[in-house]
């Protein structure tokens, strides 16, 4: 059965245009604006949190003076195109507070901040916490979504949670490393996380039809 470095080096041959707008996939990298949009896009679609951060790019309200300035009910308005935007909004703004009382700055949030503190704020999940860690951090820390376990199910895996597709997917690399290396020889391990994730992000995309993903693309 396949392992995650196979299904890597599958995903690479398809030259999926990951890096298309931003050399980590997910737009923005590194920025607070990726923390916005971690919690944005849950249970919506991307194009709808395209629409929510350009509302609040116009309020400049995509950093974290710029969130704390913003009134609420504006907010809502705003980010009304991702849903459940009343809930969102609390969320967003009892973020923002919690990591500017904890840390001040973004810059020092990326040094500093851990999982743990992450899960324990309201409306994040694992999901949403290693996206930030990852994609706002740089931080080594792989996501898994709902695409990533639709195309595991397509092969035939079943994982009793998040943590056990997530060491699935890191066990697979880690015993091939210098075979990932020489597709990605200069990436460090973070980013090559980011890439795996939305490698399978854009694959899903174009191949899932209700619950399955046609993998005989892959040739796996």
């Amino acid at each position: 059965m396949i392992n995650s470095y196979e299904l890597l080096e599958a995903l690479y041959r398809q030259e999926f245009p990951v890096r298309e707008h931003d050399p980590w996939w997910w737009p923005k990298s590194g920025s607070y604006e990726v923390v916005i949009g971690a919690l944005l896009t849950q249970n919506t679609r991307w194009q709808k949190v395209e629409e929510a951060l350009k509302n609040l790019c116009s309020l400049d309200a995509l950093d974290i003076e710029g969130l704390r300035r913003v009134d609420e009910e504006l907010l809502r308005k705003a980010i009304k195109p991702v849903g459940f935007y009343n809930t969102k909004a609390k969320r967003l703004k009892f973020l923002n507070k919690a990591i500017s009382d904890k840390f001040g700055d973004f810059e020092t949030f990326q040094i500093e901040v851990d999982r743990a503190w992450l899960l324990g704020k309201k409306g994040i999940g694992e999901e949403s916490a290693d996206a930030i860690l990852n994609y706002a951090c740089y931080r080594e820390a792989m996501v898994v979504d709902s695409y990533t376990v639709a195309l595991l199910r397509s092969f035939g895996f079943t994982f009793e949670d998040y943590k056990g597709v997530q060491a699935w997917l890191i066990e697979g690399l880690k015993e091939n490393d210098i075979k990932v290396r020489r597709l990605f020889p200069t990436e460090p391990k973070a980013q090559i996380y980011a890439l795996f994730h939305g490698m399978i992000v854009e694959y899903c995309k174009r191949f899932k039809r209700g619950r399955s993903v046609d993998v005989t693309v892959l040739g796996a």
